[in-house]
């Protein structure tokens, strides 16, 4: 049976694509984001048992030599991540599709769509084929949120299941973007164009970092090529906030509004036409 490795499910987003939306957030990723702002779906757990004494009540256990999670005890306190050093969490859940379709049948009638994340859901990509195919037959909308590291624009199977896709391009500059991720950003850069061409494209995200990134040439760079295909794609800046983040960044400050309004402009200047500021 196909299955994927889940770590959370969110019944209603307004900030994950067009409407309200159910979020799935798969497990695993294959950057290594300086600012990452979900660390826990990084990686997939190694049962080294290093959260069980952090849980206060006792909805981990270590039995067989490995964690179990006992949902119905969990308090949400989130103790077990912040005491995970493999960047990983207990709680994931290996779901079906019919598992997760049962979770989307709870709350249809309330949504427009729903949009699979991570982690980097597209290293699950043949899940997300036979999940798609199974929302589409209840009337819903299909987003992928995506760093944008997987070639989707050859996947012709994953192309017709998908309405848009949501990129974080994480710098525009493949050197910045390298010291960010640990990953280059050549894929990253043909996916926006060929997804953007084939009308597949609905979002493009960046995210500010002072004192990390050279925020003022990828505000520059990445609206003038947003222009280029589709003004009216949406370009989000993000604040880079010191919050769920890593230990490496977390004093890191974010942006003023003043700064990032500068860049909001720099954007708008350049062609774009949807330009938010988050």
């Amino acid at each position: 049976m196909n299955k994927a490795l889940v770590n959370r499910i969110i019944p209603f987003s307004a900030v994950d694509g067009p409407g309200n939306r159910t979020s799935i957030f798969l497990q695993g990723c294959n950057f290594n984001c300086l600012y990452c702002h979900n660390p826990e779906t990084i990686n997939k757990c190694i049962h080294c048992g290093n959260c069980v004494s952090a849980c206060s009540s006792g909805a981990l256990s270590f039995e067989n030599h490995k964690v179990h999670w006992k949902e119905e005890l969990c308090i949400k306190c989130d103790e077990c991540l912040k005491n995970c050093s493999y960047n990983a969490s207990p709680k994931v859940k290996e779901m079906s599709v019919e598992d997760i379709i049962l979770e989307i049948k709870k709350v249809k009638p309330f949504i427009e769509g729903i949009t699979v994340s991570g982690g980097e859901c597209t290293l699950q990509k043949d899940f997300l084929i036979s999940l798609f195919t199974e929302v589409k037959k209840l009337g819903l909308t299909c987003f992928v949120d995506t760093n944008g590291s997987i070639p989707l624009y050859e996947d012709l199977a994953l192309l017709e299941v998908m309405d848009k896709s949501m990129i974080d391009l994480k710098s525009y500059s493949l050197e910045e973007h390298k010291m960010l991720t640990s990953m280059e950003n050549n894929i990253v850069l043909k996916n926006i164009k060929k997804l953007s061409k084939l009308n597949k494209l609905y979002e493009i995200r960046t995210v500010i970092v002072p004192d990390l990134l050279n925020n003022k040439s990828n505000v520059h760079n990445v609206s003038k090529l947003i222009a280029s295909l589709n003004p009216n794609t949406i370009y989000k800046i993000i604040k880079y906030r010191p919050l769920g983040v890593r230990e490496e960044l977390i004093n890191s400050s974010t942006p003023s509004k003043e700064f990032m309004e500068e860049l909001q402009r720099i954007a708008i200047s350049n062609g774009c036409k949807n330009v938010i500021i988050v």
